[in-house]
């Protein structure tokens, strides 16, 4: 039990210096949460650019926000988590009026005029439904690779870690899939 106060004791002391503007502090808690916070924009998010562009306002609130850190209601841990959920949550509401391209739309080969189409959440659902629909029909490595790299938010570098598959195949693996993707989706669209 000892470790445990002793790391929250370490957490409140580091979010403390962040209160106060200390640069090194704030780089350390980058350090640890950067990548979990990334995964959950990813998630949450339909690109890369807007990824990083919540990481980025996540870290700002949880600066601001540090002082009120408290290891006695939660782990430093669950704090993030929590403050990272509510920024996303606020994201999402503030451009819920608009549908934006997602990564697998991009990825598929969708022209730009063909995202900007206004559609119902029932249509975007069909649309999500259709897209997984095509990825399921992909062999198991393409499929696997598409899912972890798009949906799971994952690097071509873990994915082959993971899957102890060299990045070269991996690469190759994601190449043929957004290929087979691209063809399968220019051919249901009208002409």
């Amino acid at each position: 039990m000892g470790d445990r106060q002793d790391q929250n004791e370490r957490d409140r002391q580091m979010m403390q210096r962040i209160a106060a503007g200390d640069d090194a502090a704030l780089k350390l808690l980058y350090e640890r949460f950067g990548s979990l916070v990334y995964r959950m924009a990813f998630q949450a998010v339909p690109s890369k650019g807007e990824a990083e562009d919540a990481v980025q306002e996540i870290f700002v609130r949880l600066w601001r926000t540090a002082g009120r850190y408290d290891p006695a209601r939660a782990a430093l841990v669950t704090w993030v988590i929590l403050i990272s959920r509510r920024q996303l949550v606020d994201r999402m509401r503030r451009t819920r009026a608009r549908i934006k391209p997602s990564a697998l739309d991009e990825a598929a080969g969708l022209s730009v005029a063909d995202r900007e189409i206004p559609v119902g959440a029932g249509e975007t659902e069909e649309r999500m439904a259709a897209m997984m629909k095509k990825i399921e029909s992909l062999p198991d490595l393409q499929k696997t690779v598409i899912k972890r790299a798009y949906l799971g938010g994952q690097t071509l570098r873990q994915i082959g870690e993971e899957l102890n598959t060299p990045l070269g195949t991996i690469k190759s693996a994601l190449s043929r899939a957004l290929m087979r993707l691209r063809e399968r989706t220019s051919e249901e669209l009208p002409t």
